[in-house]
């Protein structure tokens, strides 16, 4: 008698990979890989991976709200307003045709290129204030390149100077952010602290610089003068 039984054509689910990360763009699969990064059953590499996977699923979205936030801020924020006044003024012009909003695969949140523009990563910003803080650094490194002519391939310390002040000047570096994203917990010289251990890591990032000491001497090079000049505001605002 012919069997009756007919094959399944049902799918087994996925098992995770040995890095504790679980591939699939459902719902339920991402739950499982949150709750495994909790349980502290995902490894670093998984992490990264189920971090890749999420912005490869959300990057229509993601470009989409960075793009909105993006025109917003050039509307009603005083900052960007003030350093697109002043941008226009040395005969630049930073707007949405060359301020990018895209998905970066460097754990970045953004960049400033003499020849492009400025690329925002659309996949790293946390809210709108992340993106206004993150434009307003980009735009002060447009403000230097165009006003003090920034060598950013060969001078290290013409960037070290341009990272000091996009730091403190871009609000990146206030006491709110600092202590409840970053977990910078000092009340005394934050402000300073802040600035000069983000400025020391953009630095070391760059081709020229052999490592964290190279960097750090930069840095307290070019401190005093850098620190002080807030151009083209009148002090520290943000």
């Amino acid at each position: 008698m012919p069997s009756t039984h007919q094959p399944s054509n049902t799918t087994p689910p996925p098992k995770p990979t040995n890095t504790g990360f679980l591939p699939g763009n459902d719902t339920w699969t991402e739950w499982r890989n949150i709750f495994a990064i909790l349980a502290g059953k995902m490894t670093d590499e998984g992490k990264e991976q189920f971090r890749v996977a999420r912005d490869i699923r959300n990057e229509a979205a993601d470009c989409k709200r960075c793009e909105d936030q993006r025109d917003y801020l050039f509307q009603f924020s005083p900052t960007i307003r003030f350093l697109s006044d002043n941008i226009r003024q040395l005969g630049g012009d930073l707007s949405s045709h060359n301020i990018y909003c895209r998905r970066c695969t460097t754990r970045k949140a953004g960049g400033f290129d003499p020849e492009y523009g400025i690329l925002l990563c659309a996949n790293e910003m946390k809210d709108q204030g992340h993106l206004e803080d993150t434009m307003a650094h980009e735009m002060v490194h447009a403000y230097d390149h165009l006003r003090f002519k920034v060598d950013w391939t060969n001078n290290l310390r013409h960037a070290a100077c341009s990272e000091i002040r996009a730091s403190s000047l871009s609000g990146e570096c206030r006491w709110a952010r600092e202590f409840f994203r970053r977990g910078q917990w000092n009340f005394t010289q934050q402000h300073q602290e802040c600035v000069r251990r983000r400025a020391i890591l953009s630095v070391q990032a760059r081709p020229g610089c052999k490592d964290e000491i190279h960097a750090e001497k930069v840095v307290n090079e070019v401190w005093d003068s850098c620190f002080r000049d807030t151009r083209p505001f009148d002090e520290i605002y943000r």
